[in-house]
């Protein structure tokens, strides 16, 4: 199967080049043909439209919706199935949408509403179609709004291609892989590398509705993308574990991975996994890589193409020692082109000599390998005239049997600036959960200045939509 063009064609192979599962999805199964013929009957519905939104339910005609609409060049915006109506209507109104491609979710007063351009997954059209601009914006993607109203992250044509082509070759990811994966088909992890990524490189996808161990161990997959929450549940049921021994890669983002499942799914599928890292305004800048090595707690080094330096507060650069905690600016071809209608937003994540700024703090070692400590705003902490990262001492506590998960945030105190907090959920079937027990072991396996304060045990932490721990509302 040849490879797509760089402009970010998601179809453009040869007429001869079909395979006749290409991608299987909610119970369909589609040919590279199938997808191509019902993908250009959309292009051919939508050409004279500038942006449309897209339900991102799990289905294939989500993925003929999307794949349409970029064949035709028109920009499309996903909508979380499961956004509430004031999420979809700023989404809807921010954008400037001009039509629901494919389904449209049930009509509410507070939401504008806009008409329906149907998809058909059994028409078909082969009119041979123009190459858009590489520089036309292929999606709008909104952010998940945990600092206000959610930004729309705007993505060119080719930065999706030089992003998808940099973790190929990362990865090793060729038409000879089976992509398994059953994430939300809205954001980057999902959608652009879990659905143009195999169309782009030529492997064949099978999207398994619901990210269950079963579901991935049926799969018989060569390539595995999930977050930290599938694959915990996956080392928690050993057979499906053990069900993935034939795969190549096992890779995990969008959130830290606890080192203890890194470790057990290591011992169970004899495979190390890839943690990667990356932003709705980044795609993925760091990665470990298929023929490198792969340590627990680290996000690798840059992809190619990239390039990345650490800040202290004042811009200073931080020393590369894999200890000194600063901002991580990053700056590569598959970045964003800004923020829409945000210009003041676009302006202050960029410095003056060109660099995004992440929000999120690192470390790097001297051989380059990076690992993030988390935002800047949540994850460092100032205590007693220390600078602390939350992610070193969550990855002590996960190793606790009594600990199943743990969120570390800094609570304001009036004495150390900021009080070291952990919020511990129990594992089922483990020892309690003993406050003193825990503080000695970071004061141990750390320094005693980064030792919890206090020990909150908790039932579940609060996440978003991909997984990632909302350490703001654990501030309350």
């Amino acid at each position: 199967m040849s490879a797509l063009l760089s402009s970010l064609n998601p179809l453009a192979v040869a007429r001869g080049d079909d395979v006749p599962d290409a991608v299987r999805i909610d119970g369909h199964t589609l040919s590279r043909s199938d997808l191509l013929g019902a993908a250009t009957a959309v292009a051919a519905r939508v050409a004279r439209a500038e942006r449309v939104a897209v339900l991102a339910t799990p289905t294939a005609s989500t993925i003929v919706a999307v794949v349409g609409a970029l064949l035709a060049g028109v920009t499309v915006v996903p909508v979380p199935p499961d956004s509430g109506p004031a999420e979809r209507a700023h989404i809807l109104n921010d954008s400037g949408a001009q039509a629901w491609l494919g389904a449209a979710p049930e009509s509410d007063d507070a939401v504008p509403q806009l008409p329906v351009i149907a998809v058909r997954l059994h028409a078909r059209d082969w009119h041979a179609l123009p190459e858009p601009d590489p520089a036309r914006i292929a999606f709008v993607l909104y952010t998940s709004g945990t600092t206000g109203a959610p930004k729309g992250v705007l993505l060119s044509r080719r930065a999706i291609a030089a992003g998808i082509d940099a973790l190929a070759e990362a990865w090793d990811w060729t038409s000879r892989d089976i992509l398994v994966h059953g994430l939300p088909l809205f954001h980057v992890h999902g959608l652009i590398l879990g659905v143009l990524g195999p169309l782009r490189v030529g492997s064949r996808l099978i999207h398994t509705g619901k990210p269950t161990p079963q579901a991935y161990a049926e799969a018989r997959g060569t390539l595995y993308f999930g977050v930290p929450t599938v694959w915990s549940r996956v080392v928690e049921d050993e057979a499906s574990a053990r069900a993935l021994r034939g795969a190549r890669l096992l890779v995990s983002g969008s959130a830290p991975l606890p080192v203890p499942v890194f470790e057990r799914l290591r011992e169970l599928t004899g495979l190390t996994p890839i943690e990667r890292y990356g932003m709705s305004e980044t795609m993925l800048t760091l990665s470990t890589r298929a023929d490198g090595e792969r340590r627990p707690g680290w996000v690798g080094t840059p992809v190619r193409g990239v390039e990345t330096r650490l800040r202290d507060e004042h811009g200073a650069d931080m020393p590369h020692d894999g200890e000194s905690i600063g901002v991580l600016q990053v700056r590569g071809p598959m970045l964003f082109d800004g923020y829409l209608n945000r210009p003041d937003a676009t302006a202050e994540s960029r410095t003056d000599d060109g660099w995004f700024v992440t929000g999120d703090v690192a470390v790097i070692d001297p051989g380059g390998f990076h690992r993030i400590v988390g935002r800047e705003s949540t994850d460092l902490i100032k205590s007693g005239g220390f600078r602390v990262g939350a992610g070193e001492i969550e990855t002590v506590l996960l190793g606790h049997p009594a600990v199943r998960e743990v969120a570390v945030v800094g609570v304001p105190d009036d004495d150390l600036g900021q009080r070291i907090v952990a919020f511990v959920v129990p594992r089922p079937g483990g020892p309690e959960v003993d406050e003193e027990e825990l503080v000695n072991l970071v004061a141990q396996q750390l320094s005693v200045h980064k030792r919890p304060r206090e020990v909150r045990v908790v039932q579940d932490l609060p996440r978003n939509a991909m997984g990632k721990v909302q350490k703001k509302l654990l501030l309350g």
